[in-house]
């Protein structure tokens, strides 16, 4: 499968964002998942959701601001991110798994190019 994101920029601490992650060739997927990378650390667990039942998970630190949800008859997953904190800036990641909402970087097959955001205090 390859996967595309967008959607990231340059917005102001408390401001919005939707990433987008659009999925082609042979999807057979069962979870889709996003990551963050802030500079000079490791690749975070962010937010992931399921294809069939649409079941979700979070990280702790997004949890209440951020929303993920998935258009299947356009296999696209899609981050909203509210009430955005500069601790949030990151490069932006989507992935794909074979696996039941996986939160570790080695349980996900498929990587997209990464999309950066950048939250001004």
């Amino acid at each position: 499968v390859q996967l595309q994101a967008s959607g990231g920029g340059l917005v102001q601490a408390g401001g919005s964002l939707r990433l987008s992650c659009a999925a082609s060739g042979r999807t057979n997927s069962f979870s889709m998942g996003w990551f963050r990378q802030a500079p000079g650390k490791e690749h975070d667990f962010v937010a992931g959701i399921t294809w069939i039942t649409g079941t979700t998970d979070y990280a702790d630190s997004v949890r209440g601001r951020f929303t993920i949800s998935r258009d299947n008859a356009k296999n696209t997953v899609y981050l909203q991110m509210n009430s955005l904190k500069p601790e949030d800036t990151a490069v932006y990641y989507c992935a794909a798994a074979r696996a039941w909402l996986p939160k570790r970087r080695l349980d996900y097959d498929s990587w997209g190019q990464g999309t950066q955001v950048t939250v001004s205090s």
